[in-house]
């Protein structure tokens, strides 16, 4: 079964078909997705979603260009809900400098809160970077030594995803790996360990080939899994096998 490690179950996009689309999942081969979090408001949506659905595990946590919505109110409420059983990792959580909502040293200020509050639960984490390469790594070795974390949908070099690697983290590999144009990303599958990749769509965003442009979803996840098989020289069967165990291992499933 394939393991969609980061999706947005909650987003508005999936208001039309959620429910069909998420019930129809095990017959599509998809047996387990994290919905992550990225705002304050979706908490609640992604609880209502892993009570309702038992293949849907969530997170909890704010996006680096939303962190202005985080206050010690709602920081507390957000240690609450990561007690939660179905409630596995802090996240999406980091910096994005791409967009730049949000003041830098804001940004760094509830990186390092959220990623100090996941070693006290004891938590994985779920990282977003965005031309903060230098930053993020540096508070990642800074403050995430030890931590089971995963660079999600991740875009910087080869180079620097082997230092992930050498720190015990997870790469995300998504739709982007399909990309004509994703020579970077094709490259670092290629130089890392499998066992050190999982899968993720991030839908409704980065629908891969031949569906780019359209509204993502879990069931397009095989065609990242061929992908990644073709790039390592493996079978579809094993990537599935492998980036399954490396999901459960990543978030203690």
């Amino acid at each position: 079964m394939l393991f969609d490690t980061h999706a947005h179950y909650d987003d508005k996009q999936f208001d039309p078909d959620r429910e069909e689309l998420l019930n129809g999942m095990e017959a599509e081969g998809i047996g387990l997705i994290v919905n992550a979090a990225s705002t304050v408001e979706s908490w609640e949506k992604i609880r209502l979603l892993t009570e309702e659905y038992p293949l849907i595990y969530g997170s909890v946590g704010v996006h680096p260009d939303e962190v202005g919505a985080l206050d010690e109110i709602q920081f507390r409420r957000m240690e609450e809900l990561l007690d939660l059983e179905k409630i596995v990792a802090v996240g999406e959580i980091g910096l994005d400098y791409y967009w730049d909502k949000e003041r830098h040293d804001i940004q760094k200020e509830w990186f390092v809160r959220q990623l100090e509050l996941a070693r006290r639960k004891d938590m994985p984490v779920m990282i977003h970077s965005r031309e903060a390469a230098a930053d993020t790594f540096d508070i990642m070795q800074k403050y995430a030594d030890g931590m089971k974390a995963v660079i999600h949908c991740y875009s910087y070099s080869a180079e620097m995803a082997r230092e992930y690697v050498k720190m015990g983290c997870y790469i995300g590999v998504g739709g982007v790996v399909t990309f004509k144009n994703a020579k970077k990303l094709k490259q670092v599958v290629e130089e890392i360990p499998l066992e050190s990749i999982v899968l993720e769509t991030d839908c409704p965003y980065l629908a891969p080939v031949p569906f780019r442009g359209k509204r993502n979803c879990s069931r397009y996840l095989p065609y990242v899994a061929e992908t990644v098989a073709k790039i390592k020289g493996v079978s579809v069967e094993e990537v599935e096998e492998q980036t399954e165990k490396n999901g459960r291992r990543l978030y203690n499933l």
